[in-house]
């Protein structure tokens, strides 16, 4: 039936968890700036605290590995986190590197291994662990979803204020873990495909800048307002129908070509 112009269509997804994510320290850090928000299919996106412990916020491994047990229970989930998921195409060329999102993991992390206990990014980028100097990049270079989005920067363009830099390098490690570790699968969009199938649960990156002013802030502070206001975008595209036409963003077959590897920001059109 039609409802307002439109299909009246089931949401495909029961939860929606927004994710604004911290490069700071190391994997077993506690992280401020890491917040999680949480919205059923109605009602108001509500923060998801870190399980009790000695540590007062997140950490990036208590994240992923509550992730995975979340996102194995039978509830499909769409997921955004705001980082970039790979990198441009002049990455995998500059190392011929084969253009192909799970390699690209394995071997970031083989050269970046952000994951390991009591590793600093800043210590990787100075050379005293791992080796970075062998997989770097430009601060120029920027992916084809970068050039479509006014203000993003470069995932190379460590420093400044608004860079995704860091958060990028310390996540992508994590998102090879949920790869393996999450039974059942993940749909990582839009490297496993445009269209997630119905009742699986999705992973997916997002530019809370997109959205945040849309919402009242209240009493949140910054990163806690670029998570709520993922979750409830996420929430409200998906109950008005419109999310699944985000998730398949009006690209010629070149550019899809390009951003099955680069990945893509959801909401860009």
């Amino acid at each position: 039936s039609l409802v307002g112009g439109r299909l009246n269509l089931e949401p495909a997804f029961r939860r929606y968890i927004g994710i604004d994510y911290s490069g700071a320290e190391a994997a077993d850090s506690s992280c401020r700036g890491l917040r999680v928000f949480m919205a059923e299919r109605s009602g108001e996106p509500i923060q998801v605290q870190p399980p009790s412990s000695p540590r007062r916020y997140w950490t990036r491994r208590g994240l992923a590995e509550w992730l995975c047990k979340e996102l194995s229970a039978d509830t499909p989930t769409i997921v955004g986190i705001d980082h970039g998921f790979s990198f441009p195409i002049e990455y995998f060329d500059k190392y011929g590197l084969p253009r192909d999102w799970p390699n690209f993991l394995l071997d970031f992390q083989k050269h970046w291994p952000t994951h390991e206990p009591h590793t600093y990014i800043d210590s990787i980028r100075d050379g005293s662990i791992g080796q970075g100097s062998k997989r770097m990049g430009e601060n120029t270079w920027l992916r084809l979803t970068e050039r479509w989005t006014a203000t993003a920067k470069s995932v190379f363009l460590f420093d400044v204020q608004g860079s995704v830099a860091k958060s990028t390098f310390a996540g992508l490690p994590w998102l090879l873990y949920l790869r393996n570790w999450c039974k059942p699968p993940i749909h990582f969009w839009p490297f496993d495909g445009w269209e997630v199938p119905r009742g699986k649960s999705a992973i997916v990156e997002v530019y809370p800048s997109l959205w945040t002013r849309r919402f009242q802030k209240e009493s949140r502070d910054g990163d806690e307002q670029a998570a709520y206001a993922v979750a409830a975008w996420l929430q409200r595209a998906d109950r008005s129908g419109s999310l699944d036409g985000f998730l398949s963003p009006s690209l010629t077959a070149e550019e899809r070509g390009i951003a099955r590897i680069e990945g893509w920001i959801l909401g860009v059109v």
